[in-house]
């Protein structure tokens, strides 16, 4: 996501981070290089334009120049004016819903931008928020829209409310917003036809809908990746209706990032969502000061935080902390959960996107895709073991490890590297149940994290898991070890050497 401009940016900014003084020569140097970073990004060059004017102003600014890290400043303004391009901090997130319910949010765009999809998803966000949703589809003119709406409301878990291409869109929406009322439902989502170009029939039609409806919020839906396109239609369409706010979809996809950056400050319209990846829960209410972070490379771990509470099993995860607070043996059964629960989280690209740029660039040319195969293969693995094997590790022996290896589809020698890494993973528990969890983060700290993320080696500050969640966050990945096969070789225990 965006990495193309991250790394501009990064570049553009080492240079300054270090200097004692800012001069108006390593000044323009700096701002030269953002402003090449936009405009490849496919930035509106009015945006682009006032945003260097604005950096240039504030650099030379008493703020900056008396500072005792001048450098740190700079970056500290261009990171108040990227949240200011893209909305400004404190902007309301999310959806207003403050209205007499249901409070009904309008969904246009153009065919294929997303918006059915949106829709599902925009549900599941409402839904895991303990409000009652009812969607509804006004398209009658693409074949299965309205099926398609049905089946992605229902893996949201919200309600759905049939229609049939035989109807006309306004009645459809007069129906379903009396349903809404007398079914109590706190929320209707409105799906929309889309047309391939903005013409007059799709605009009259969707200015009809919306004085039927009176939505709270007229939510227009655009393709992260087709840059400064998506600003000019969203133009259009803020001419012909009362838009609220943008939903940007395909943004894990738009390595650029033109759209993000341009929208806000062209239409005028804050940016309220973005799709993040293809699953039902693959939207992000869109916050500015998150994304100005990520896009400096400074990560958004509070993103990873927040997705990791969602993901994680709760009961498991209080299971799991009570058994080693209680001074059990971490077994197999416990290192084949916290795999899934890497799993879940999206696998270790998702994870990675949040992290600082250090730790990315870190991870540059690692086979994360291979990666995330390793992990699978190395619960294949453990699925390939009998219970008491999974409980105890060390009646695995010769034989053994020969009906493992071919009950999973592996080798001998990979069932001797996951082994190795298991008992790494055991290492580390027995240290963090004897409340050495800071010397054991120090020791990893000093010897590169050896045992990084699977399949990217040692990846400085990663081995331990994600601070702030690998020891706080019980049942979490506390240190995963390297994938079979992608990694180095795994130095095995004690216990391994003696086997």
């Amino acid at each position: 996501m965006l990495n193309s401009l991250t790394e501009r940016f990064d570049r553009a900014l080492k240079t300054i981070r270090g200097e004692a003084r800012l001069t108006e020569t390593n000044t323009a140097e700096m701002l030269r290089e953002i402003r090449l970073a936009l405009l490849d990004a496919d930035v509106a060059l009015p945006v682009v334009k006032q945003f260097i004017q604005s950096v240039r102003e504030k650099a030379l600014g008493e703020a900056v120049v008396g500072s005792l890290t001048p450098g740190q400043a700079l970056v500290g303004v261009v990171h108040r004016e990227l949240v200011a391009l893209m909305g400004g901090s404190g902007a309301d997130i999310g959806l207003n819903l403050a209205t007499q319910p249901p409070a009904v949010v309008l969904m246009a765009g153009l065919q294929g931008a997303g918006k059915t999809t949106s829709v599902g998803k925009m549900a599941r966000w409402l839904v895991e928020r303990k409000k009652k949703v009812l969607t509804v589809s006004c398209d009658v003119y693409r074949p299965a829209a309205i099926e398609q709406l049905r089946r992605v409301t229902e893996q949201a878990g919200g309600d759905f409310f049939a229609s049939s291409p035989d109807q006309k869109p306004a009645d459809i929406a007069r129906a379903a917003l009396a349903w809404a009322k007398t079914h109590f439902h706190e929320v209707l989502l409105v799906d929309t036809a889309g047309r391939l170009a903005i013409d007059a029939e799709l605009m009259a039609e969707i200015q009809e809908l919306h004085g039927v409806l009176r939505p709270i919020e007229t939510l227009f839906t655009v393709d992260a990746m087709q840059g400064q396109d998506a600003v000019r239609t969203a133009e259009a369409f803020k001419a012909a209706l009362p838009l609220t706010g943008v939903v940007l979809t395909k943004v894990d996809g738009d390595s650029r990032g033109g759209a993000v950056l341009s929208v806000k400050a062209v239409t005028g319209c804050p940016i309220k969502f973005v799709g993040v990846s293809e699953k039902i829960d693959g939207i992000q209410a869109f916050d500015a000061e998150r994304f100005a972070q990520r896009i400096l490379g400074m990560g958004d771990v509070l993103s990873l935080v927040e997705q990791a509470q969602k993901s994680v099993d709760a009961k498991a995860a209080q299971k799991m902390a009570e058994k080693l607070q209680s001074g059990a043996r971490f077994t197999l059964e416990d290192f084949r959960s916290q795999l899934g629960q890497m799993r879940s989280m999206g696998g270790l690209g998702s994870l990675l996107n949040h992290l600082p740029s250090a730790m990315q660039n870190a991870a540059k040319g690692a086979d994360l895709q291979g990666a995330d195969q390793g992990i699978l293969r190395m619960q294949g693995m453990i699925d390939s073991m009998t219970p008491a094997e999974r409980r105890d590790h060390l009646l695995i022996k010769a034989s053994r490890k020969r009906r493992i290896a071919g009950g999973s589809g592996t080798s001998v020698q990979e069932v001797n590297r996951m082994l190795g890494q298991f008992e790494q993973m055991q290492d580390m528990m027995k240290k963090m149940q004897k409340g050495g969890l800071g010397k054991l983060m120090r020791g990893m700290m000093g010897r590169g994290m050896g045992a990084g993320l699977p399949g990217l080696g040692g990846m400085g500050g990663m081995g331990g898991g994600m601070p702030g969640l690998g020891g706080g966050m019980p049942g979490m990945p506390t240190g995963l070890p390297r994938a079979p096969g992608l990694g180095g070789k795994a130095s095995g225990s004690k216990n391994r050497k003696k086997r």
